[in-house]
């Protein structure tokens, strides 16, 4: 008897070096061979994460896909440190600097971002992630070939959210969707609309991800969200540095919800009968996290990719998918498995 076959839409979350938890997701859902990933919304880490799935698809199926994967992670293991710290001691001895670094509270180095600005650095700042991002093929990126890939970024001016796709990707708008303000500079891309140059900041801030481009009717109903940013934290943060990490978290949530709210009232409408299903898309959401480990990290965490922390969020994600895959794989293209309601409330 054949397989079922299964269209899905992905929506991946940032969260800097958190997002090594959504390649290990990934590795696993690419070896589901009834799976078609039809479209990506990616913002930051969940970006990156889509371009270089699209790219391996492209170059080489399923197995290129993963191959693609391991090869980004592993440049990005090749950064020691995306903080501001950084950029100060770049000229440093590793050796200096890795020992600082070390022996330096999250605090004061999160500190550092209200004294200091990644402008301060005049002619001596570059971005790390931008040799990385511009060896990923990017005619790969913009193509046809495997999943419609969209990228959220946010307008510094307008604090609007931009969404690149098809042949308005580039190397700028992905840097651009990676761009936490406290460590790297704006990125500017000129809009086509205005013929204005925009800067562009994290996408983060207004779509974690966006989910709204994953509503054309063209595309399957079903939307499997990797949530990175944990929705929920028993204790109180009380330091100063599990402060300033709940205000991140519950910034880059904050967009998230507020869509999860309209798909759910949708639902509603639907179930009513005061609107027809095809009048308006009904979504059928899912969801792989892994918040009991979020919660044992930290934001410092996110911008220190040491290949140890990579390797073990990649191995914490494939074992959330594969109970993804065990418990809920029979309901994709059928119905959602996330009860929205005691998501958001």
């Amino acid at each position: 008897m054949a397989k079922r076959r299964l269209r899905i839409n992905l929506a991946l979350q940032g969260g800097g070096a958190h997002g090594a938890f959504t390649w290990g997701v990934l590795d696993r859902l690419l070896q589901e061979d009834e799976l078609e990933i039809a479209a990506i919304s990616g913002t930051s880490a969940g970006a990156l994460n889509g371009a270089a799935l699209k790219v391996g698809m492209a170059l080489g199926g399923r197995q290129g896909a993963r191959d693609n994967l391991d090869w980004f992670w592993g440049k990005i293991s090749k950064i020691d440190d995306f903080s501001l710290m950084h950029w100060m001691t770049a000229f440093w001895p590793d050796s200096v600097r890795k020992n600082l670094r070390a022996f330096t509270p999250a605090a004061m180095i999160e500190g550092l971002s209200n004294v200091f600005s990644p402008y301060d650095l005049g002619p001596f700042y570059s971005n790390p992630l931008r040799p990385i991002v511009e060896g990923m093929h990017f005619d790969h990126v913009c193509g046809p070939h495997g999943p419609k890939l969209f990228v959220s970024a946010t307008n510094v001016r307008t604090g609007k959210i931009r969404v690149f796709s098809g042949k308005t990707l580039s190397p700028e708008a992905l840097l651009a969707s990676t761009c936490l303000p406290t460590a790297f500079q704006a990125v500017e891309i000129q809009d086509p609309a205005t013929g204005r140059l925009e800067a562009y900041w994290d996408g983060g801030y207004a779509g974690n991800p966006a989910l709204f481009p994953l509503y054309d009717q063209a595309l399957p109903k079903d939307i499997l969200i990797v949530n990175i940013n944990p929705l929920r934290r028993d204790e109180l943060p009380r330091s100063a540095g599990e402060i300033l990490n709940r205000i991140n978290e519950i910034s880059f949530n904050g967009s998230l919800l507020s869509e999860l709210r309209a798909v759910h009232f949708v639902h509603r409408l639907i179930a009513s009968g005061k609107v027809s299903a095809d009048a308006m898309k009904e979504v059928f959401v899912h969801m792989i996290s892994d918040d009991q480990l979020m919660n044992s990290l930290s934001v410092d965490t996110k911008l220190l990719p040491t290949p140890g922390l990579l390797e073990s969020m990649r191995d914490a994600g494939r074992a959330a998918a594969d109970e993804f895959v065990r418990n809920h794989f029979d309901k994709i293209n059928l119905s959602g498995s996330v009860d929205l309601e005691a998501t958001y409330s």
